[in-house]
Formats: structure tokens, sequence, C-alpha cells
């Protein structure tokens, strides 16, 4: 489990990677022999790094960052509060795998920061998932593609 320090460097990082105005950089992450992740704009020789995929579309949610290139059906965020335990959320993540949708998740049992951004939105299950300004409560292949497309 990361700490709240190694969590709020990672945040640290990414707004500092936004000021910047870095909207398709080159990112590579690994873990060290501790478990510490590290993000970097060059590559650990030392590690197996993966690259790291970060695009700026919105204030509001401004950085995705994904494991994969993925084509971009939408030029929206997809963003989803979520649970390890919820059958919704493992739902919708395994669409998201399976289409090639990219999506940033914030479990939101374990990251105190997204219960709080969960909070403002007045969220009252999970998943919440929104696309840009538009959201949706729980789960559905059709309700998702409305929303999406």
């Amino acid at each position: 489990m990361q700490s709240n320090k190694s969590l709020f460097k990672q945040s640290l990082l990414f707004i500092l990677i936004f000021l910047a105005g870095a909207a398709s950089a080159q990112v590579y992450k690994w873990t060290d022999e501790s478990g510490k992740t590290h993000f970097s704009d060059a590559p650990s020789r030392n590690h197996v790094v993966k690259e790291v995929s970060i695009n700026v579309k919105s204030a509001s949610h401004a950085i995705n960052s994904s494991n994969e290139l993925a084509d971009d059906k939408t030029t929206e965020n997809v963003v989803m509060y979520a649970t390890s335990w919820c059958p919704y959320c493992k739902k919708a993540r395994k669409y998201f795998q399976d289409n090639g949708i990219p999506y940033t998740e914030y479990d939101i049992e374990k990251d105190a920061r997204a219960k709080r951004m969960y909070d403002q939105l007045g969220g009252k299950g999970v998943p919440v998932i929104l696309v840009g300004e538009k959201r949706m409560n729980g789960f559905s292949v059709s309700d998702f593609e409305r929303i999406y497309k």
C-alpha cells in the first residue's frame, strides 16, 4: 500500500507536468526493489519500465494516464470513481479494457483525495463515471455509449 507521502509526490509530479504544458510528453514508470514507484522522462536502465501516455484534455480532470496507447474515440477523458469490490466497477473496467477506452480510475476507499473528489461530486454509490462534463452513476454499456460518443 502506498503511503500518503508517495501519493502526494505522484500527484505533485502530474500537476507539474500539467503546468509545464506537457500535453503529450513521453513519461516512463518503474518500480524499484523497495516497491517505490518512479516517473521520469528517461527510462531506467536497471528496471523494467512502462511507457505512460499523458493527455491533457480539460481543466476539471486534466490528466489521463494509461499504460497502453489507445485511439481516442472522443475528445473527453473517462474518469471512474470506484472500489475494488464493486461488481459494476469490475464490469466497467472490463468494458473499457476490451474496447481500448483509456480511463483514469480513483479508488475512493484507498485514496483520501479521491474520496474527497467523489464527495464533492455528491457521490452516493459506485461507480461514478465522468466523460468530460457528462456523468453516469452505476454502469451499463448502453448508458455509457450514450455519453461517450
